[in-house]
């Protein structure tokens, strides 16, 4: 292992445990280590758990040694977005009205990490309520991008994409309504998957929109996203939309072998519906060449404007939104900060006449995508418009400005994976995204391993 252990992925982390040739306690000193060193500037705890860390460690080393290996995550040093609920911890969702909020329990996803043997960190910061951010008027700084702390992480798991990166935690819980697990692994040189809308249990997760959350894991490598999803995926009784499916090995499908592999390319949705810039564009052209030339089919596919799926996705959110909120915004509007206030505001003036035609255009937009979806095995388009850009330059209503590249995979539900294709010339990344039929995540996460075996950008970390 020539790599700082805590840049090491969760793969090359497990192997290593699991030979005894790295003990989890060493490995989670290295992290915490890490977090006291640069997180001052990246911002992207809210509160570390060193303790908890370390006798979580302890209790994995003595698990190992006595033959109860659990497997790829025993040992393995994690962060949770501040909007899933850990027993005994503090949960603030990043606002002044939970600012001393202890759950009595642990979410479901973190149960089911728990179980799997991780070691918890601590709580990574997000958006209020994972969804007014970059604010700087909230009980705690917005995370900053460890490629250049003055560019933005991507939002709403703006902690989590900030402190995979950065070797703070080899790998995240984000949540994703819009784009929110996403977007950081764009401007953060990630891989990050929101999966089939039911495939992994958000009881326990404070909701944003209950019909377009997703709650998934943000890694360094696709693989590593496998990994997190084997042990997050599965039916809960206890969440009313958790989908009682199947669970298929996720990194048994990982072979490299993508011949054949049929991918339609979504090319309008940032060429002509909204333009993104040159330097990603060219990343992109040449991220499908690589899939051409380990064997995939690849041709371009038409689907409505990205507008009609950005449209539905915000009237659905913002409504929704605004039923979870209200209450608390009528009462203690001065609690919120300036940006959900002001989303939840716009919100109001949204009608139910809005909502409902906005849940018609869902059905249209879901049997399109299905029918693609027959056609091409998976589908691609980019994640983002561009890298990152400077974190003060990020407006209040940007979600309104420019249609979300991710949120049409929210609005139908359908297994949405990103993935780097490379950086610009000032060395922040670039992000696209591969989408896949409902709980197909497996044929996602085997064409962007694939894809990441090929190229080099999984060696290349920020210089922080």
């Amino acid at each position: 292992m020539t790599a700082p252990l805590y840049f090491l992925s969760i793969a090359d982390a497990a192997a290593a445990i699991a030979a005894r040739r790295l003990s989890p306690v060493e490995l989670t000193e290295a992290v915490l280590h890490r977090i006291a060193a640069i997180d001052e500037r990246l911002n992207s705890y809210v509160l570390v758990t060193a303790e908890r860390a370390l006798a979580d460690a302890r209790k994995a080393e003595a698990e190992i040694a006595a033959g109860n290996y659990r497997g790829a995550l025993h040992g393995i040093p994690i962060g949770v977005k501040d909007i899933y609920d850990t027993g005994g911890i503090r949960t603030t969702c990043h606002s002044h009205l939970l600012a001393n909020n202890v759950p009595a329990e642990d979410s479901e996803a973190v149960r089911r990490l728990n179980t799997a043997g991780t070691v918890l960190l601590g709580k990574l910061a997000t958006h209020e309520f994972a969804f007014g951010g970059p604010g700087w008027d909230l009980p705690f700084p917005p995370a900053r991008n460890p490629w250049n702390t003055e560019h933005f992480t991507g939002g709403s798991s703006s902690g989590s994409g900030a402190a995979v990166a950065a070797g703070l935690c080899l790998a995240a819980l984000g949540s994703d309504t819009a784009g929110s697990i996403r977007m950081p692994a764009a401007y953060c040189g990630l891989a990050g998957i929101k999966p089939t809308y039911g495939r992994v249990s958000r009881r326990g997760v404070a909701p944003l929109a209950w019909s377009e959350d997703h709650c998934g894991p943000l890694t360094w490598t696709s693989r590593d996203s496998a990994l997190v999803l084997q042990a997050l995926a599965g039916h809960d009784p206890a969440d009313p939309a958790s989908a009682d499916v199947p669970v298929p090995d996720f990194a048994a499908a990982l072979t490299g072998d993508i011949r054949g592999l049929r991918i339609g390319v979504i090319r309008h949705f940032h060429e002509t519906d909204a333009v993104a810039a040159d330097g990603i564009r060219t990343a992109f052209d040449t991220a499908l060449e690589v899939f051409r030339g380990l064997g995939a089919e690849v041709a371009d596919v038409t689907l409505s404007p990205l507008q009609d799926y950005h449209a539905a996705c915000f009237v659905i959110l913002l409504t929704e939104a605004l039923a979870v909120h209200e209450k608390d915004l009528k009462a203690t509007p001065e609690k919120f900060g300036e940006i959900v206030r002001d989303r939840l505001t716009l919100a109001a003036m949204l009608s139910g006449v809005d909502y409902v035609q906005a849940l018609r255009m869902r059905r249209r937009l879901v049997a399109e995508l299905d029918a693609a979806l027959e056609r091409f095995d998976i589908l691609i388009t980019l994640s983002a418009y561009d890298a990152a850009p400077q974190i003060t330059n990020v407006p209040k209503f940007y979600l309104f400005e420019k249609p979300l590249l991710t949120a049409p995979f929210d609005l139908t539900g359908h297994p949405a994976h990103a993935f780097c294709i490379g950086f610009n010339g000032a060395g922040l990344p670039y992000g696209a995204q591969i989408v896949g039929r409902a709980f197909d995540e497996a044929t996602l996460l085997k064409a962007a391993d694939a894809y990441e075996q090929a190229t080099a950008w999984r060696m290349r970390r920020p210089p922080i």
